[in-house]
Formats: C-alpha cells, sequence, structure tokens
C-alpha cells in the first residue's frame, strides 16, 4: 500500500472524527491584546500552582515503588511520587507522535484556515489525553508504582486492584492539570507551560545543588558551595571529595556561557515597511534556529523506549534487556540508554564501578551520540514545519505585516526563496550543534544531579524567555509596532 493510500484513509478518518475533535477541551483564547502586566501574572500563577502540585504526593502509593522515568525526570518536568508524576510526557509524546505523521505525509490538515486549526489542536489534544493513558498504565501494571498494601487493608478490604486503580486516576488527572496549564501560560502567560515547568524544575535542583547543606553519602554537605568550605575547614582532602563536584562545576559555568553565545550569534535579514518611509527592522535567523525544544522530544523518545524496555523487564520479558532497579543492566536496553554522567563511562575510574568491557561502553556512547545529532537535526526540522517557523510560513508573515527586503519585489515567493538560503540550513546546523552539546554536558555532568542536556535546555528557555519580555515590553510602550509585527 502506498503512503498516498493511508493518507487518503487518514483523512476521511479525521473527516469522521471532526465533531470529536472540535469538542476537545481548551481553554478560552483572550479576545485582544493582554497587557503585559496581565501576561506576568498568569504566568506567575501557574508557576505556583505547578509548585503546589509537584508537593501533592499520589495517595495509596507504596514508598518502595521505582520511578520509571528516573534518568530523564529533570526533562520531564514532573516530580517522582506526586500527582503530576509524568509531567510534560504527554504532551512531548504527543507532539513526536504528530510530527512524525506530518513529516510522513498521512495527515494533511491546513493550518493556514479556521478549520484547519481547529482539527490540528483538536487532534494534538486528543492524542495527549492517549499518551496520559498510555505512559499512565505501564507504571501501575508494570510494578513500578506499588500500591500501598495497609492502605488496601484499611480502605478495600484487601483489594490491591482497587489501590492500582486509584493511583491510575491520580496519575491521569495530574496529567490533563499539566495539560491546561501549559495552554494557560501559552495563550495568556509568556512563552509555553512546557518550557516553564522545565526551567521551574531544573532552576529548583540547581539551587539545591549549589546550597544543599545536609550530609548524604560522605561526612561533608552535597551543596557545592557548602561542601567546598565544610572541607577547608576540616582539613579534607579535595581530590578525593570534590574533584567530581570541580568538574561538574566548570561544566555547567562552561554550558551556560556557550549556549548564551551561541543564542546571541544570528543572521539578520533586513526589513523596510512597503508605506512608511523610515520604518526598517531586522528578521532574526538564529543559529540555534528551532531552540533547543528539539531535544527535549529526542530524550522524551529515549524516555519512552527505556520505560518499554523497563515494564518487559519487570514481567518476565528479558529479550530487550535487563534491569538493576531503574538502570538497564544488559542487552539491548544498555546500549540505548543514553550516557548521564562520568559514572556511566569512565570505565578505568574503580569508585564507578563500571563492569562492562570497555568496547560496551564506547559503543553505548557513539550511539548516544549518534542519536542526539541525527535526532537533532530531523526533529529540528519538523519543529520549524510545525511551529511555522519555515520559510513558507515567515514569508507570509513578512508579507502580511507590509513589510518586504529591501531591493526585492514585494512577493511572497521571492521572500520564501530569499529565505531558503538561510532557514533550512541554519536549522540543520544548530540542531547538529545542540546535539554535540547536549551530549558533551551529559559526559562530565552539571551541578545538581541535573542532566546535561537539562541545564542546555534551562539556559536557552531563560534566554529566550528575556528576550520575549524585552520585545513584550517594547510593544506596550509603541503599539502600532504590534500591527507591524503581526502581534495584534
Amino acid at each position: 500500500m502506498s503512503p498516498s493510500f493511508f493518507g487518503v484513509t487518514m483523512g476521511n478518518l479525521l473527516d469522521r472524527m471532526e465533531p470529536l475533535l472540535a469538542a476537545m477541551p481548551a481553554v478560552k483564547s483572550p479576545e485582544g491584546h493582554v497587557h503585559f502586566k496581565n501576561k506576568m501574572l498568569w504566568t506567575v500563577a501557574i508557576l505556583l500552582l505547578y509548585f503546589f502540585l509537584t508537593n501533592i504526593p499520589v495517595f495509596g502509593l507504596d514508598p518502595s515503588s521505582q520511578d520509571a522515568f528516573l534518568y530523564f525526570r529533570a526533562l520531564l518536568a514532573g516530580e517522582s511520587g506526586s500527582i503530576v508524576h509524568l509531567g510534560i510526557g504527554p504532551i512531548v509524546t504527543a507532539s513526536i507522535v504528530l510530527q512524525l505523521l506530518r513529516g510522513a505525509d498521512l495527515i494533511k490538515i491546513d493550518t493556514s484556515e479556521a478549520r484547519g486549526q481547529v482539527m490540528y489542536m483538536g487532534l494534538q489534544k486528543l492524542l495527549i489525553f492517549v499518551m496520559i493513558i498510555l505512559e499512565a498504565a505501564p507504571n501501575l501494571f508494570g510494578g513500578f508504582m506499588r500500591p500501598d498494601p495497609e492502605i488496601a487493608q484499611a480502605l478495600f478490604g484487601g483489594n490491591m486492584f482497587a489501590v492500582s486503580f486509584l493511583i491510575f486516576l491520580q496519575i491521569c488527572l495530574g496529567g490533563v492539570l499539566v495539560f491546561l496549564m501549559d495552554e494557560v501560560v501559552t495563550k495568556w502567560g509568556l512563552g509555553s507551560g512546557v518550557g516553564l515547568f522545565i526551567v521551574a524544575g531544573i532552576s529548583q535542583s540547581l539551587i539545591n545543588g549549589f546550597l544543599n547543606w545536609e550530609a548524604v553519602s560522605d561526612p561533608y554537605p552535597v551543596g557545592f558551595f557548602p561542601r567546598l568550605f565544610a572541607i577547608g575547614l576540616s582539613g579534607g582532602n579535595y581530590l578525593q571529595y570534590f574533584g567530581t563536584d570541580m568538574l561538574a562545576f566548570l561544566t555547567t559555568i562552561g554550558i551556560f556561557l556557550i549556549v548564551v553565545y551561541v543564542e546571541s550569534t544570528r543572521i539578520e535579514i533586513p526589513l523596510a515597511h512597503a508605506r512608511v518611509r523610515g520604518a526598517r527592522a531586522r528578521f532574526p535567523v538564529k543559529l540555534i534556529y528551532a531552540s533547543v525544544l528539539p531535544m527535549i522530544l529526542v530524550r522524551v523518545l529515549q524516555a519512552n523506549v527505556q520505560m518499554f524496555g523497563m515494564f518487559l523487564s519487570n514481567i518476565g520479558i528479558t529479550i530487550l534487556g535487563t534491569f538493576d532497579g531503574q538502570t538497564p543492566a544488559s542487552g539491548l536496553m544498555y546500549f540505548l540508554a543514553p550516557v548521564n554522567g562520568p559514572q556511566d563511562w569512565m570505565w578505568w575510574v574503580e569508585s564507578y564501578g563500571i563492569t562492562h568491557a570497555p568496547w560496551e561502553v564506547l559503543l553505548r556512547l557513539g550511539i548516544d551520540t549518534t542519536v542526539m545529532i541525527i535526532g537533532g537535526a530531523i526533529f529540528a526540522l519538523f519543529w520549524v514545519k510545525t511551529a511555522g517557523l519555515d520559510s513558507s510560513h515567515v514569508a507570509r508573515q513578512i508579507q502580511m505585516s507590509g513589510m518586504q527586503i529591501p531591493g526585492y519585489r514585494r512577493n511572497t515567493q521571492v521572500l520564501e526563496r530569499y529565505l531558503d538560503r538561510y532557514i533550512p540550513r541554519v536549522t540543520v546546523i544548530g540542531g547538529v550543534m545542540v546535539g554535540l552539546l547536549s551530549v558533551f554536558a551529559n559526559l562530565f555532568g552539571v551541578i545538581g544531579a541535573v542532566s546535561g542536556t537539562g541545564l542546555l535546555l534551562t539556559v536557552s528557555i531563560t534566554y529566550r524567555l528575556y528576550e520575549q519580555v524585552a520585545s513584550e515590553q517594547i510593544m506596550e510602550m509603541y503599539p502600532f509596532m504590534r500591527q507591524f509585527f503581526g502581534r495584534e
């Protein structure tokens, strides 16, 4: 069967599902311009609500439960064992599925029309709800989130399934709440909820990594600065107790500086208004044009693969590999697992206890690097297309704003051909660069036990949020500029 056949079949199915897609729950969009102060209030309110939900534990959960997403927790922006256990996982997974379907031309929805926009958004929400169920179910029936026998005995006469179903409902409710909060931020606030939750969770871990004064595995605090002073005051051996911490500190500072520099590197295309003499602007094509959000797609895809392998291992099917707790120990799952720090690849350091042969460690490292580089480039292209940042969409936006490139005819096709010189190439280069930066950061670890990819995302998202805040303030000062740039 040809792809066109599947495309026609999918199109017919979507037409039949149109009433359902149009009825998907949604946060009401603002009817006019939302003032900057109101956007800030909505963003802060959702952020406080997010932190509140991360501190609500799932009722009926046994303390010995496993976290299937332990090594991806920083990226999923959820708190293990809380009502928002799934975090942004279902939202990102649904986005992956939708982008792959559109990339394969199996879904043909014209989002330039109102009907197409409604169907596309409805389909995306339907996929999110499906993914919430699919990601919550293995956590229960795969042996990850175990019901508490005492609660089962006290409330349901020892019926463990009843407690499991209650846990399932709580996790699904949390997934829906995260989805709705993301919509509120996207429509009424600044940036996106996905980015906001990632920054919030990782920033909290970074502060904890720098300032935590509690001792865990040795007599000294785990926080970087308290540990630094405690070792110095006690006359301890810095090399013994502080070697990996200093490496993580240098990596953290290095990633911060590199991302800020790369984010400020751009090609600026000059624009002039066709009717207002002297009105000029520039359209920036950043080196990381697709932002670092495609890295979330790559890592969440890896997280789902690992969860599937762990699910099979827990029910006794070890054809894809075995797990030691939440850590892949052998088989295909070991080689497909991402490298999260020096403890995963420095086999010559005895304290890390790596039992795999050097060739196995290097093969795992090579696979992770290849996945991040190729996946970063592919998902960057998909993201640009889906987010309306490709040459055709940008050309239409420039045309509608009344702007044009000086020296060129005011024509959409001319604009598109001009933008094609830069946007596709820069998108691929940026995706590859972000993949390499992510691998580099993961190799040496960062402060706060967050992944290198998480730190990369946090710095980039924060930088872009700062740019958006500055842009919003300019728009408030000069309202006529909103018409030029399609903000109103």
